[in-house]
């Protein structure tokens, strides 16, 4: 990169971007640009900036993911900052997108919280969103400003390419219906099987996992999905496979949410390994499933996504290989 480039172009980290900002910025060969965010004895949160902006091409890196509403707002607080410091153009870079899930009424009287967040990204100044594996994909329509959707799968399909030789027999399973054209196209590049389970959700905490459509028996089954929340339902699927005669079970998800008994139930769960990228920072929250982890990081996918963003070149590029979302 010239040092044109590298004067021009500067990659804010929120608090919850550090690792991811460092790694990119590290695959870009330039300087992280410097500010910090600091926060008042009341709870308030304020950004400094450290260099000039004026005229550049700024991206911040923030994954609002838990806290949300602090990590969210951090991330508005940076977008103003640099709009009102004349940036010229201002990319949110969202590994994570929070209230993601809250993308359409499934019953009266409750807010689609998915375009709300979509509207005051937008009311902040961000001039662009790059992002990753959105739970819903029509969530790019509820932004009026350009949205750059990263799939991970390249990233995963990659890792999978690489140990194709010791899963032996393959069956990818998708945990739920809504999740079938994602496993279907790692069907299709890993030359594997599919397998579907029809997920039954009894309430809001409790998932109940009961029919299987395909054959796993005898064979290593690979779970696919955009994150592993509560875990119920990787969990369910997971006894529901290995009852049915699969010999191993692999969990893969993009964004580790894991939150209330997630750590717990997957430590205990029938499953061999789990799959995870770097999209949500994770410190040593997740240190009880070291035993069984395996961390994917896609810092050179948002790298090259940026640095294309930067130069108006495509970014649809990236994920020619893979990309299908979930609906």
């Amino acid at each position: 990169m010239s040092m044109a480039d590298r004067d021009h172009l500067k990659i804010f980290s929120g608090r919850a971007g550090k690792e991811l900002t460092a790694a990119m910025c590290e695959h870009l060969n330039i300087p992280e640009a410097r500010a910090k965010t600091e926060l008042f004895p009341d709870g308030e949160l304020i950004v400094k900036l450290e260099e000039d902006v004026r005229g550049r091409d700024c991206f911040v890196v923030q994954s609002t993911c838990n806290p949300v509403n602090a990590n969210l707002m951090e991330l508005l607080i940076y977008i103003d900052c640099l709009r009102r410091a004349s940036a010229k153009r201002i990319t949110a870079v969202i590994p994570y997108f929070g209230y993601a899930r809250q993308d359409r009424k499934d019953e009266g009287r409750t807010p689609i919280t998915a375009k709300l967040v979509a509207n005051i990204i937008t009311a902040a100044g961000a001039d662009r969103v790059l992002c990753m594996d959105l739970h819903a994909a029509q969530i790019q329509g509820f932004f009026d400003i350009p949205v750059d959707h990263l799939s991970a799968s390249t990233v995963f399909c990659d890792y999978f390419d690489s140990v194709r030789d010791t899963l032996g027999d393959l069956v990818i399973v998708s945990p739920d219906v809504g999740n079938v054209k994602v496993a279907n196209m790692y069907a299709s590049l890993l030359d594997a099987d599919l397998a579907i389970i029809d997920k039954r959700r009894e309430s809001g905490m409790k998932v109940a996992s009961k029919n299987l459509i395909g054959d796993v028996d005898g064979m290593t089954v690979l779970m696919v999905d955009d994150m592993i929340s509560t875990a119920g339902t990787v969990c369910e699927a997971a006894k529901l496979v290995k009852d049915r005669g699969a010999k191993t079970v692999i969990a893969s998800a993009t964004h580790a949410v894991l939150v209330g008994l997630a750590l717990e139930r997957l430590g205990e769960a029938e499953i061999d390994q789990v799959i995870i990228s770097d999209t949500i920072p994770n410190g040593n929250r997740l240190q009880p499933l070291e035993h069984k982890l395996h961390q994917l990081t896609v810092a050179k996918l948002f790298g090259e996504a940026v640095h294309r963003i930067h130069h108006d070149m495509s970014v649809s590029a990236l994920f020619r290989r893979a990309g299908q979302t979930k609906r």
